[in-house]
């Protein structure tokens, strides 16, 4: 069997002096040999290693060494959404801009509803100030804010009707009674604001508060004004006067001379009820009725 041992030379070694025996004995040298093998390299990342180098040193590349890859369907579609967003942005951005400065949409026309205490006159001119101005830039506040010198007006809404209209819904105070001052009577709503004075009693269908009440800002009108408050417009206007020993014994009078004994201004949206049901009861002629006790709204009662 033939020997698989392979022969190892070391290189670097000395000359060697050779047995007896050996061919080649008289030589008195060896020559040694090595063989360096170089791995190849591999071409392929030695390219890309260059490609790449050039490309960071914004170095141009051999043309038959670039590759072009195709840019990614979800971001050339990002991109293009961003850029549709960025001009529907900007010409939104133009026709508000637009819509708010322009001159053809500025205040022209002043309309003005829900008015009886006030002219509708009286607002306009109020109002007059925002004429000119272009719609977009008015604003309730404004509106509320010049129509405060009118004491009548209790808040408005505003209603925008482009070009050129501005609708304005007045929200006035309700007069809940009549005070008298000197020769003439002056209505108050339930915060004892003054709304307006006549002389003719019976031309403003409001009771009539005793004088002996005094000033608005006291506890016994208060009481009156909030009884008052309550109460529907077809009962208040079947009011005469309107009166109370202290704030718990409020009474009414009606026109036809009957009292309404109502106490305190607890529960007064109940009080009102049961007086209402009171009052639409039919007549008996057999048992006159001269007073309707709501003191105790849940077990009201005539006499």
């Amino acid at each position: 069997m033939a020997s698989t041992r392979r022969p190892t030379f070391k290189p670097g070694t000395g000359p060697r002096q050779s047995k007896p025996g050996r061919p080649g004995g008289d030589s008195g040298e060896v020559i040694s040999a090595q063989r360096s093998v170089e791995p190849e390299a591999d071409t392929s990342v030695t390219s890309a290693a260059k490609v790449t180098g050039a490309a960071k040193a914004g170095k141009a590349s051999p043309a038959g060494n670039v590759i072009a890859f195709p840019e990614p369907k979800n971001r050339r579609q990002r991109r293009l959404v961003l850029w549709t967003l960025s001009v529907v942005a900007v010409v939104v951005g133009a026709l508000i801009a637009g819509a708010v400065f322009s001159p053809v949409l500025a205040v022209r026309t002043i309309t003005v509803d829900g008015t009886s205490l006030v002219t509708p006159d009286a607002v306009r001119t109020a109002l007059a100030g925002l004429e000119g101005k272009p719609l977009p830039q008015v604003t309730e506040q404004e509106i509320n804010e010049l129509l405060k010198p009118l004491v009548q007006v209790r808040s408005a809404t505003m209603e925008a009707r482009p070009p050129s209209e501005l609708l304005v819904h007045v929200d006035e105070r309700v007069p809940v009674a009549l005070l008298k001052q000197g020769d003439s009577y002056v209505m108050v709503d339930v915060d004892g604001v003054q709304l307006g004075a006549t002389q003719d009693l019976a031309a403003v269908a409001l009771p009539l508060i005793d004088a002996g009440v005094g000033t608005t800002n006291t506890e016994l009108f208060k009481a009156i004004a909030a009884v008052l408050d309550t109460l529907p417009a077809d009962i208040l206007a079947r009011m005469s006067t309107a009166s109370a020993a202290s704030p718990d014994a409020v009474e009414l009078k009606l026109v036809d001379g009957k009292t309404v004994v109502w106490g305190n201004a607890d529960d007064r949206e109940l009080k009102a009820k049961a007086l209402e049901a009171l009052l639409r009861m039919p007549p008996d002629p057999k048992v006159p009725v001269s007073v309707y006790d709501v003191s105790v709204p849940r077990h009201p009662f005539t006499k």
